[in-house]
Parts: C-alpha cells; sequence; structure tokens
C-alpha cells in the first residue's frame, strides 16, 4: 500500500541521523512512502533523529527513583529485619539486575528508533503486537490514576497549611473524594497533561530538571533532621528491635525478597524503558546513562532515604518512611511549601515517564491514523479519572486482584521480548517490514500473529498469574502463607517467557534473522558507530 499524501519523502539517512521526536510539532517519525497507514503514523514510525545524551537517560532514572514510592520502597527495605549492610548488598544486587536487564530491552529500540510495541511486531507480528501493547496500556492507566491522587494528597497539605479556610472542602465529598481532593487532584491533572502535550522534548527538559531538584530537597531534608537528632543518636537499623534474630537461612531469604521487591519496583519501568531509549544517541550512552542512573543514582538516593527516616525516631519520637508526612510533622510554612511541591514535582515526573508515555504509544500503537501520539496519553489521562483511583487504591484486596493480575503479566512479556531480540532473532530486525500489513511481509507470520508469541503468553501467563493471586487466597481462608512468592511473580513470568519462547521457536521457526542479508537490516551485533556520524540504511 502507499503512505498516505502528508507524509515525508524517503530519508536519505537512517533513522539515526535524523531531526526531531515524537509528540514535537514537525512530527518525528520518518514515515516512508510504502509504510502502512494501519501500522504508521510520525509518532511510531523511526525517528528523525536520536539526540539525547547519557545525561537524559540519567535524568530519566532520577525521575523514576525520586518519588514519593521511591523513598517508601527504599526506607521498607531497610524494616524488613536485617542489617544495613545486608540490605545494602540486596540494594546492589537488585539494581544492577535492573541495569542489566534495562539495557536489554532498551537495545532493540534505540537499534531501530521505534518504541517498545513496535519492536513487539518483529516478535508477536504486526496484529498480535496490539495484545502486549494493551496490557502495558491498562496497567500505566491504573497506576497513572494512583500517582495523580498521591501527589493530590501532598498538594491538599500545602493548600491547608496556606489557606486554612480549605478545610471546610474536607467535609464535601463526591464519588468519594473531597472537595479539596478534587481541586488538587483537578491541577495536578491539567498540569500533567499540558506537559505531555507540549511533546517528548519538553518532557525531557522537565525530567532534566525535576530529578536533581527533588535531590537538593532531599540532601537539605537529610541534613536538617540529622543535625536536629544527633549523629550519635541515629540508628541506621529500622527493624523492630524486639523481634527475634533470624538465622543464616532466614536473612538470607529476606535478602532475596529485597532483591525482588527491588526488581518488582521497577518493573513497569524496565519494560518501558524502550520508549525513551529509542531517542539516545547511541547505545553507549544509553547503557552509560543507565550506569549513573541506577546503581549510583540509587544507592545514594537509598542512603539519604535511610539516614532521613533514621532521624525521624529521635526527632519526631516516632519511625516515619513517608517523606510527605516528615515534611508535614515538621510544621513550618517554608518547610511544608518547599517539600510538598518538591514531592509533587517528583511524582508528576514518574507518573510522566512510567504511566503516560508508555499508553501513548500503546494506544497509537492500536490504530495509528485514528489515535495519535497526543491522543493516546489522553485515552490514558481521561481513563484514569474513571478508574476512581481514591476508592479502591487503599483497598489491598483490590489492588492485589485487579491490577495483580495484570502486573503479572510484565514478567512474561518481558521475557518475550528479550527471547524474541536477542535469541529468535538474533538482534537483526527488518524495520521497515514492521510497516506493512503484506502477506509476504516478514512479521506477517499467521494472519499477522506469531502463533509461538500467543502461545507463550498463555504458558507463561496463567502459571504467574496463579501464583501472584493463589497464595494470598490460601492465606486469606487460614491454609497456608507462602505469600512471599509475590515478590518474585516477574521473575517467575520473566523466566517462562523466555524459555518457553525459545523452545517454540526451536521446534517451529517463526522469527526470521535474515541471514546474509544487510540491506533494510537493524544488525544489534553490529559495531556502533560514533554518535554523531550517519548509519545509512537503503
Amino acid at each position: 500500500m502507499t503512505a498516505p499524501d502528508n507524509t515525508l519523502a524517503p530519508a536519505a539517512t537512517a533513522p539515526h541521523d535524523l531531526l526531531a521526536v515524537a509528540g514535537d510539532p514537525g512530527g518525528g517519525g520518518n514515515v516512508r512512502p510504502g509504510y502502512d497507514p494501519r501500522l504508521a503514523n510520525e509518532d511510531l514510525a523511526p525517528l528523525r533523529t536520536q539526540k539525547w545524551t547519557w545525561y537524559n537517560i540519567f535524568a530519566f532514572w532520577m525521575s523514576d527513583v525520586h518519588s514519593v514510592g521511591g523513598y517508601v520502597t527504599a526506607g521498607s527495605l531497610f524494616a524488613l529485619g536485617i542489617a544495613a549492610w545486608q540490605v545494602l548488598v540486596a540494594l546492589v544486587v537488585g539494581i544492577v539486575i535492573v541495569q542489566v536487564f534495562a539495557n536489554l530491552v532498551a537495545k532493540p529500540s534505540q537499534k531501530t528508533g521505534v518504541p517498545y510495541p513496535v519492536v513487539n511486531r518483529a516478535i508477536f507480528g504486526v496484529r498480535g503486537a496490539n495484545i502486549p501493547a494493551v496490557i502495558r496500556g491498562i496497567i500505566a492507566i491504573a497506576w497513572y490514576g494512583v500517582q495523580t491522587f498521591l501527589a493530590a494528597q501532598s498538594l491538599n497539605i500545602v493548600f491547608l497549611k496556606f489557606i486554612p479556610g480549605s478545610a471546610a472542602l474536607l467535609d464535601v465529598s463526591f464519588l468519594g473524594l473531597s472537595a479539596l481532593g478534587w481541586i488538587s487532584f483537578a491541577i495536578l491533572w491539567v498540569a500533567q497533561v499540558a506537559l505531555f502535550w507540549n511533546g517528548m522534548e519538553v518532557i525531557r527538559r522537565f525530567i532534566d530538571f525535576a530529578g536533581p531538584a527533588v535531590y537538593v530537597v532531599m540532601i537539605v531534608l537529610a541534613i536538617y533532621l540529622v543535625s536536629q537528632a544527633g549523629w550519635e543518636n541515629i540508628d541506621l537499623n529500622l527493624s523492630d528491635p524486639t523481634a527475634a534474630p533470624h538465622d543464616f537461612w532466614g536473612t538470607l531469604g529476606l535478602m532475596a525478597m529485597a532483591v525482588g521487591i527491588v526488581v518488582a519496583y521497577f518493573a513497569g519501568p524496565m519494560l518501558n524503558f524502550g520508549d525513551f531509549a529509542r531517542y539516545g544517541r547511541s547505545f553507549g550512552e544509553v547503557k552509560k546513562g543507565n550506569f549513573w542512573g541506577l546503581p549510583i543514582n540509587f544507592l545514594f538516593f537509598s542512603i539519604l532515604t535511610v539516614l532521613t527516616a533514621a532521624a525521624t525516631l529521635p526527632v519526631f519520637g516516632e519511625l516515619i518512611l513517608d517523606p510527605i508526612h516528615t515534611v508535614e510533622a515538621i510544621d513550618t510554612p517554608f518547610a511544608i511549601l518547599l517539600g510538598g511541591l518538591t514531592f509533587v514535582t517528583s511524582t508528576v515526573g514518574i507518573n510522566i515517564v512510567a504511566n503516560f508515555i508508555a499508553p501513548a504509544f500503546d494506544f497509537s500503537n492500536v490504530a495509528p491514523q485514528k489515535i495519535s501520539w497526543r491522543m493516546g496519553g489522553m485515552i490514558a489521562a481521561v481513563g484514569s479519572v474513571f478508574l476512581m483511583p481514591w476508592n479502591w487504591y487503599s483497598d489491598a484486596t483490590a489492588i492485589h486482584y485487579s491490577l495483580g493480575i495484570l502486573a503479572a503479566l510484565i514478567g512474561p512479556l518481558f521475557g518475550l521480548l528479550v527471547a524474541g531480540y536477542y535469541v529468535a532473532a538474533k538482534q537483526r530486525i527488518k524495520t521497515d517490514d514492521m510497516f506493512t500489513m503484506s502477506e509476504k511481509g516478514a512479521y506477517w507470520y499467521r494472519n499477522g500473529y506469531n502463533p509461538n508469541a500467543m502461545k507463550t503468553l498463555l504458558v507463561a501467563g496463567i502459571p504467574t498469574i496463579l501464583i501472584a493471586i493463589l497464595p494470598k487466597t490460601f492465606a486469606d481462608a487460614g491454609l497456608f502463607d507462602v505469600s512471599w512468592i509475590g515478590n518474585f511473580t516477574w521473575f517467575i513470568g520473566c523466566a517462562l517467557g523466555f524459555v518457553a519462547f525459545v523452545v517454540f521457536e526451536r521446534r517451529d521457526p517463526q522469527v526470521p534473522t535474515f541471514a546474509g542479508e544487510t540491506e533494510g537490516i537493524s544488525d544489534g551485533t553490529a559495531p556502533e558507530s560514533a554518535p554523531a556520524a550517519a548509519e545509512t540504511v537503503a
């Protein structure tokens, strides 16, 4: 089929030597004549320019780590009941695993210049790729609403401190949320949409600012509380001192649980990372950004977190793991204003990078000519309101049985992507064939679906969902408690997805490797050229 009249002329250079990014006014993708309009628009097509440096990737991870959720997660690990040094060892192991997997998921998107749902066309088929896209999109919508709600709670504190009359709005509610809550939620909802609407370049500038800004406040907060407490009064072991000590195997189990929690916390951003890695100037730049943004950044942030949390015990007489409550406890106008707005900023940052960009690409991938990148994001934003997260987020059972089912599929999807790209495709993708519905296209498979990927999703997904759901059901019924296995569903799902797809592909190969071909092939095994150099594809 021919491209629509408004598509761009064929580029003389590869997608690695191009000019704008998705969401910018001029359009960012190189939609070539011959791209099927049912699969292509300027947001999904290979980029005209890939210009993000290692610092932009570093800032991406800062925005992801420096959030209320990241703070609480890091603090909770130090309260598991093991020594601080053992927690740090588990943190290093967990975050290095995240770094390795982030590099794995980054490569196919950076090399081809396309986002996650498009890369999946090479594995699931040009039609089948909509399945992982929709799964990922639904998960992101739910958590987008949750994060906006949490940021609104921070904004509520600012309103209550500086506008005392706003307390009356807490007594008026609609659909389960107070009037003040609706005002704060609406302000943040509009602010995030406005930021998103201005495109990836503006988002890049925002996350470049947000991560360091939160660091400044975190450092100031830590210094203030430590000085108030006195260094000699700080105990980095946040666990219950009356709890019985653990033996060797018990300690090892808790360390493994901490590793699982770290990886699970980053499971969503890891799967989404290709949407951002595609903008990297080179894969080397992406790997450098991941190194500084994950092990280095996360460990420093965790140390700041545990120092701050440990200091709350001698200063306030109780251990406070939530930074919003810490700032509230200080109870000075400047601290509440600075802390409240900073944590609002940090939550907006993680929401944009983890829960807004992903569904924008996912829903656009379903119907590119009808749903643009911006419209895909708006579907997510509007959908997050209709889900009314304030009514169910505090209900652990609702979270477990609703989001738990979908979240359990993140591991299998990850394992499928890694097996498909690195083992089955041998890192070789024919980029243009991801944009054709021709039955002669490399990724048409069977009516647009790769049967091996479909079978793998069932074989890996169903057991992982059962593992995520049944242990809690058994424990709640008073039978036996193996709920600890829930911390490892990502690993289990990823392993099942990887192994099953490799087995199916070896028994009945479907994914092409294009052995002996060079024209139009993105070859991830080829030596990387300098970032400034053009990498021409015919």
